[in-house]
């Protein structure tokens, strides 16, 4: 009889974020996936489909908490029932909940949907308001710039110059290090910029 894993997933959005809190929260394991980006969809989470296709039947998926397996309700659902199909149980350390394969307790499941559709509520009110505030700072001169340009004036016009010229533009943006997108930005604004 083979012999059952415990396997954690643990996530962060970005690379300088830290990883220690999760770890501490799961525990032992056997093996562990770690990730740093941020994606809507676990398709998008290449350490996640990896734990998927690494456990098998009888292992446990042991995750920090439920916001950091999915994202959406519809992701978690699809989660859900891939690691179920497989036999896996998955463990959400904060909430206290155990998913088991084959059914399970209805009430877990229910309190599972519940938390996963509040925090994407949540999320989406963050978006907003975000983007709220936003939107009033561009309207407060000063107050929201922008990204800066990569460029002073002087350079784009010698970047001009030099497409005009015949240079490649691959080779132009690699001279001033810029990428291609920010180069035809660039091109596209009206000379006096």
């Amino acid at each position: 009889m083979p012999t059952t894993q415990r396997v954690a997933y643990v996530r962060v959005s970005s690379a300088g974020q830290n990883l220690d809190r999760q770890l501490e929260a799961i525990g032992a394991v056997d093996k562990t996936y770690r990730e740093y980006q941020s994606a809507a969809a676990a398709s998008e989470r290449p350490q996640l489909r990896e734990a998927i296709k690494y456990v098998r039947e009888g292992d446990t998926l042991v995750v920090a908490s439920i916001d950091r397996l999915a994202r959406s309700l519809r992701d978690m659902l699809a989660i859900m029932e891939e690691l179920e199909q497989k036999g896996v149980t998955v463990e959400f350390c904060t909430q206290g909940l155990t998913v088991r394969p084959g059914g399970g307790d209805l009430t877990t499941r229910l309190i599972l949907h519940i938390i996963t559709a509040v925090a994407q509520s949540e999320r989406e009110m963050i978006r907003e308001r975000q983007a709220e505030g936003i939107a009033i700072a561009k309207k407060t001169p000063g107050k929201y710039p922008g990204r800066r340009r990569r460029l002073n004036s002087e350079q784009i016009g010698e970047v001009r110059n030099a497409v005009a010229s015949g240079i490649p533009k691959a080779q132009v943006a690699r001279t001033y290090k810029i990428s291609r997108n920010t180069l035809y930005r660039y091109l596209q604004q009206p000379a006096s910029l």
